[in-house]
């Protein structure tokens, strides 16, 4: 057979991006409610912040506008696993039904096929909240603005975007093994609010698990230091492209393994 390019696979993820889009957009009271939920689930974050620094001017070294660019940081960086890989929550049911094996019979790849079906259209709020909180800190914080700056900036958020995509594609490849996969999910989930304070806060065993276990300090701090102290850069944070698509690849061999034995439910 054939081996399929990036330009076939890019031609049939919009077609199928165009069908889930019309779909979602059949029932727009629901999706404006549900924009209209994220973005103010993220308001009510960044007032948190703003009630937490009127009684503590900074943390450990860190100022408000520091810690905010932390914050926008991790929204932006989080927004491709809510968009691109919320099917991931799906997977479970679809394993469990038997629907999954439907997925196992197409002539593409079957990570690839599975997760473009669903694409999660309100993670663009929190991907312009995000934005937004990253300009004004920005601002606040008197970063200087360059094109190389803004080159670092790109490519420091798409692989540590992968940190969180890998976490979560590990998460639901459980369900090919564990019957209630969904606390593992929820779990992972829950790890995310970890990524937005800086790990030296931490004790050293935290500091530990947030970067070699749950690594999500590459998912906000390890990243944004190359921004924030362009001269206080260490060596973990030139690493984190390297480890953001080393554990996206190994998720991504974690999920295969598990959807390739998979046999339907033997009913």
């Amino acid at each position: 057979m054939k081996r399929k390019g990036l330009r076939f696979y890019l031609r049939i993820y919009c077609k199928i991006l165009a069908q889930d889009l019309k779909s979602k957009m059949s029932y727009r009271a629901d999706f404006i409610i549900s924009t209209i939920g994220m973005i103010f689930t993220n308001i009510a974050g960044f007032v948190s912040f703003w009630i937490l620094f009127r009684s503590f001017p900074e943390i450990n070294g860190w100022s408000y506008y520091e810690m905010l660019f932390l914050y926008g940081f991790s929204l932006v960086s989080l927004t491709p696993v809510q968009c691109l890989f919320d099917n991931n929550w799906s997977l479970r049911m679809h394993v469990y039904s038997g629907d999954f094996i439907k997925y196992c019979f197409r002539p593409i790849n079957l990570f690839f096929y599975y997760q473009s079906e669903v694409f999660d259209i309100k993670g663009l709020g929190q991907f312009a909240f995000g934005i937004g909180t990253l300009i004004y800190s920005w601002n606040k914080i008197g970063l200087g603005f360059t094109p190389l700056m803004l080159l670092k900036m790109i490519i420091f958020l798409l692989t540590a975007s992968l940190i969180m995509i890998a976490v979560m594609n590990a998460a639901a490849a459980t369900c090919f093994w564990i019957t209630n996969s969904f606390y593992v999910m929820d779990l992972a989930l829950k790890f995310k609010d970890y990524a937005r304070y800086p790990i030296t806060i931490f004790s050293p065993v935290f500091r530990f698990i947030f970067t070699f276990l749950m690594p999500v300090a590459f998912i906000a701090y390890y990243p944004s230091l190359v921004i924030l102290r362009p001269n206080e850069v260490p060596i973990l944070s030139w690493l984190s492209p390297l480890f953001g698509c080393l554990f996206f690849y190994l998720s991504y061999k974690f999920w295969m393994f598990g959807a390739m034995r998979y046999s339907g439910t033997g009913s």
